[in-house]
């Protein structure tokens, strides 16, 4: 980081970009470039362009970052600058800009960070009221970002609902405002908080992509704005419109971090640099091995007992499972979706000796245990509500909204908070649980403005607590599927249950666009019984493991109804995923098409292609990236030998099967020209002619 005091200019570095920000007139701070590296001197002959943190007022009439009024009704901010506070670290460094209203008592600060071998650039911003009077906040956005003049522009993001997450849209930015955003208290599943600019001419290997993404679980907005003269920008942080926070004397209000990514190689270069940036900074235990998860929902529902879940265990672990979960319906009274929750103690009629004897049986077949816990919910016929109605989400006189027989827990109460935290310890300390799927199922209904931003804080606070207390626990985010996915609750889970749609075909493109920001080994993706269970598809067993192969592979059928032929290729594929897991975890990810993905990790490759639909068959070879264009790579299957030139230029030669309408290839580059001759022996001779 170098501050140049002449021109009251800040260049921020990472390994393929700047970022320069300088003091432009009345003091507000600008962005001067966002964008390809530039020395200091370059950054100097660049003019302030448009505000890091845009408020009201003057002559500003585009979408604010800031909206504030105070207690004599004024309104807006006019900058003074205070100072900055710079903190080298190895390989990156964070930045405070110190800012303050100059009539007002109210103190902003911006805060900047970069960090080694990453290109991401991490922005937020603190608000203090300094003064004796409550400071009313409209809107507090993290950061704005700045898109330097292009011809055109073009947005990327994804759109869905349940069931259909995570569905890539692509289209041009309108001259106007384009707002994204969720109102449900969860990041959601009709849009997902981040979004990606390009001039209209980026592909997947070429041109500039400026992307960012924030991590924040609940809700949140983006506005996007092209204006008049053709420029784009945009702004976003957590809340959504209508919402207000009052700042009382001597009170402070952070912002979530929002995440900015510049890519000079296209959005397959974005999304490998957000891989890099999410497994290296944001993950808690980045190394740690996902394991192979068999989930007992979709074979059981809530008709579960001991003995069903002991023998469902015996065949999981007989296909090579290493984690058994247990899903709902095993507490309280929870016999269907209209009771028990909030009652999290084992139902004793169905396990009338706790959970020790399903828990030793799982650790006698050599896996480990994991259960199922929606933390947030309650029932209203529960003993919990019954004790404690006024722990649930309400408002005086108005109904509260039931959503699926349920109610939501007031968690920015620090009670529901400690009492949460405090069941879950005690559940996991008196058993050896490995492993959390914390679901929630329902948005947020009668909220009041002081709700919205401590719940999210309180639920970020019980996992964190949770996971320092207990190292070894491994948590999957879960809200109806994909409805929390978010670089703030990976910040605290190994996974996210990416949807609860598990048909294969329909799962190749929520998992296409999933991945443009977060990485594979983050995607829960289950194989599951076969007609699927939401669209009745009917799809080969290969079809299935090679698509959730792609993720952080799970099993969710009913193996009790699985044939013997399908138990033994269950068993094969597991195998094979677990020798080709630290490639697709831990590589670098090549999309080849919208029906084939690639992962590269040192001299291995995998690649996985699926065919779209029975009747359309994928002939054409797959082209290959990033591979040696002088090694030779072995095909660990077959032990055919192929050029790397090749591959990248005509790539692989055979088509798919009808029978599986899928396949996968595994590839070891064997040998280099910088072997020698040695590296080629008994190599040669076995080249196609």
């Amino acid at each position: 980081m170098i501050y140049d005091a002449e021109a009251r200019l800040w260049l921020l570095s990472t390994p393929s970009s700047s970022y320069a920000v300088r003091l432009g007139p009345g003091d507000a701070l600008y962005n001067a470039h966002w964008g390809r590296p530039l020395t200091i001197e370059q950054a100097r002959t660049l003019p302030p362009d448009r505000e890091e943190l845009p408020a009201e007022g003057g002559g500003r009439f585009g979408a604010a970052s800031l909206q504030i009024r105070y207690g004599d009704a004024v309104r807006g901010v006019e900058w003074r600058h205070l100072g900055h506070d710079i903190h080298e670290e190895s390989g990156g460094g964070r930045l405070s800009i110190r800012m303050a209203d100059r009539h007002y008592p109210l103190e902003i600060t911006l805060h900047y960070r970069v960090r080694p071998g990453s290109d991401a650039v991490e922005r937020r911003a603190r608000l203090r009221n300094a003064g004796t009077e409550p400071i009313t906040i409209l809107r507090c956005d993290s950061a704005a970002w700045t898109a330097p003049p292009r011809e055109d522009y073009r947005m990327t993001h994804v759109v869905g609902d349940w069931g259909r997450e995570f569905h890539l849209r692509r289209g041009p930015v309108p001259e106007a405002e384009t707002v994204l955003t969720s109102r449900r208290g969860h990041s959601g599943h009709q849009v997902n908080p981040w979004l990606m600019i390009d001039a209209g001419d980026a592909t997947e290997d070429h041109g500039e992509v400026w992307s960012a993404a924030l991590a924040w679980s609940g809700s949140w907005r983006m506005t996007l704005g092209r204006d008049q003269d053709g420029r784009a920008g945009w702004t976003g942080g957590f809340g959504h419109e209508g919402l207000t926070w009052r700042l009382g004397p001597g009170e402070e209000l952070e912002t979530p971090v929002f995440t900015g990514m510049y890519a000079p190689d296209g959005f397959g270069g974005t999304s490998r640099r957000w891989h890099d940036h999410i497994r290296r900074h944001v993950l808690p235990a980045p190394d740690r091995v996902r394991p192979v998860i068999y989930n007992s929902w979709e074979a059981t529902e809530f008709d579960i007992s001991e003995t069903q879940q002991m023998e469902l265990a015996e065949r999981a672990a007989g296909v090579g499972v290493e984690l058994f979960v247990m899903d709902d319906a095993w507490f309280g009274g929870r016999t269907g979706e209209h009771a028990g929750l909030g009652d999290w103690w084992p139902n004793p009629d169905r396990f009338p000796n706790g959970l020790t004897p399903l828990i030793d049986h799982v650790q006698r077949l050599g896996m480990r245990f994991g259960i199922w816990v929606e933390p947030e919910s309650v029932n209203p016929d529960s003993d919990l509500h019954r004790a404690r109605p006024e722990w649930v989400l309400h408002q005086p006189n108005r109904a509260r909204t039931e959503v699926r027989e349920q109610l939501l827990l007031d968690f920015s109460r620090s009670d529901v908070a400690e009492w949460a935290h405090g069941w879950l310890d005690d559940l996991l300390t008196r058993n050896d649980i490995s492993f959390l799927k914390w679901d929630m199922n329902r948005p947020f209904t009668e909220a009041g403005d002081d709700v919205w931003i401590p719940y999210i804080r309180n639920v970020y606070a019980v996992m964190d607590r949770l996971r320092a207390d207990h190292p070894d626990l491994l948590i999957e985010g879960c809200a109806s599927g994909g409805g929390r996915a978010d670089l703030g609750m990976l910040a605290r889970t190994d996974q996210i249950w990416t949807s609860d749609n598990t048909d294969a075909l329909q799962r190749v493109a929520i998992q296409h666009g999933y991945t443009q920001i977060y990485p594979a080994c983050t995607m829960g993706a289950w194989v599951t019984d076969s007609p699927n269970r939401i669209t009745a598809r009917l799809s080969p067993i290969h079809y299935r493991f090679h698509v959730a192969m792609a993720g952080a592979l799970g099993i969710g059928g009913d193996l009790r109804t699985w044939s013997e032929d399908d138990l033994r290729w269950a068993a094969m594929l597991v195998e094979q995923y677990k020798r080709i897991r630290p490639i697709v975890h831990g590589g670098r990810m090549y999309r080849l098409g919208d029906w084939a993905v690639q992962y590269t990790r040192g001299p291995e490759t995998v690649v996985f292609v699926w065919q779209p639909t029975a009747l359309r068959r994928v002939t054409s070879p797959v082209r290959l990236r990033a591979l040696d264009p002088d090694g030779l790579y072995r095909d660990e299957e077959t032990g055919a030998l192929h050029h790397g030139a090749v591959l990248m230029s005509h790539g692989l030669p055979r088509p798919l099967p009808f029978d599986t309408m899928s396949e996968l290839v595994r590839l070891t580059r064997v040998a280099h020209p910088s072997a020698g001759r040695a590296g080629l022996d008994g190599i040669e001779e076995e080249l196609p002619a």
